[in-house]
């Protein structure tokens, strides 16, 4: 499962980092020595989200212990976007507190200033964690499976949800147009303009797919134009 998570984290990175090579030629000129410690430290984490990964494979393959469904009709339709948000809320949720957690400077020091240390970010620095702000997401979703229904397909696309978004709120530049970004649904969702901000001033904008907890704990400091 490692392996799975390291292939996955490259693969995706390098397709949004050749598309910043095409679409911003030079947006990342002179970066070579970020980039290969974003890497790195990437890799490193891709070995710890791979235990738990693992873990619920043989939990769900060999003994049947998760609550991963394979039969559609398991469950009423309505359930599978319902239970796409569900994830996502909570795992939102996990992160936006865990991740405020990191931002208390002794706890920054320690682990969280290794993400930071991208300035900029590129489209590798996603999973750019130290040992310890790795162990703290690693768990969320393997913890959900064992206790909220979903389906295979929606839990595959949960999955890569949280890959793609990971990559490119980490891009340095906005990948979506002005007009979603800005509308009634863009101003409730997390893409690079939201982002960056974060990287730019800390102490703000914190979720990780949504802005309800930024708005609601007056965390949230709008857009850039990265």
């Amino acid at each position: 499962m490692t392996a799975i998570v390291a292939l996955r984290y490259l693969a995706t990175s390098g397709i949004f980092a050749l598309a910043t090579a095409r679409v911003r030629p030079g947006h990342y000129a002179g970066r070579g020595a970020q980039i290969r410690k974003e890497i790195g430290w990437s890799l490193a984490s891709a070995a710890i989200y791979g235990i738990p990964a693992g873990v619920v494979a043989w939990g769900w393959q060999e003994h049947g212990w998760t609550r991963i469904y394979t039969e559609v009709g398991a469950y009423p339709l309505w359930y599978l976007p319902l239970s796409l948000f569900l994830y996502l809320f909570a795992h939102d949720t996990w992160f936006y507190w865990t991740h405020r957690l990191l931002h208390v400077p002794r706890w920054f020091r320690i682990a969280h200033a290794v993400h930071h240390a991208s300035r900029p970010p590129t489209a590798w620095a996603a999973m750019s964690f130290h040992p310890i702000e790795a162990l703290t997401g690693a768990f969320v979703i393997p913890v959900l499976v064992f206790v909220l229904p979903i389906h295979v397909g929606v839990l595959g696309l949960v999955l890569a949800i949280m890959t793609i978004m990971g990559v490119t709120n980490h891009m340095g530049w906005e990948m979506f147009p002005r007009w979603l970004v800005h509308s009634r649904l863009g101003d409730w969702l997390i893409t690079a303009s939201h982002h960056h901000v974060h990287h730019e001033a800390y102490l703000c904008n914190y979720g990780l797919y949504f802005r309800f907890w930024d708005r609601l704990c007056k965390t949230d400091k709008g857009l850039s134009s990265p």
